[in-house]
């Protein structure tokens, strides 16, 4: 593999519960601000990722050092599609957000 910037998830520092609950947290208030910004909340809502989809947005923020979840990691489609198989085989129980964010990007990467 050429010089990327391409690196393994190691998991997080935090249990599994504390991650979903921070995550939980986050889509109440994102949900709460759109609401008092007078976005309905029946468009809001089924715009949201699920709590575990926002838990795997979150991972990878962290580990590549984003405030923003949607910010550029440098790497190519398949090594980000590498770097979401690590969290699922990390936290099993995270696989179908991580599956279903997968599919997400190679739609968006254009080999759906």
């Amino acid at each position: 593999m050429e010089n990327s910037p391409r690196r393994e998830f190691r998991g997080a520092g935090r249990s599994l519960e504390v991650l979903r609950a921070e995550a939980s947290d986050e889509l109440r208030t994102l949900i709460e601000l759109r609401c008092r910004a007078g976005e309905d909340p029946w468009d809001v809502i089924p715009e949201l990722p699920t709590v575990d989809e926002q838990v795997v947005v979150t991972l990878r923020a962290d580990h590549y050092g984003h405030a923003g979840s949607g910010a550029s990691t440098g790497l190519g489609l398949d090594d980000e599609l590498e770097f979401l198989r690590g969290i699922a085989l990390w936290h099993p129980e995270l696989s179908r957000a991580v599956w279903s964010l997968m599919g997400r990007l190679e739609d968006v990467g254009g080999r759906a």
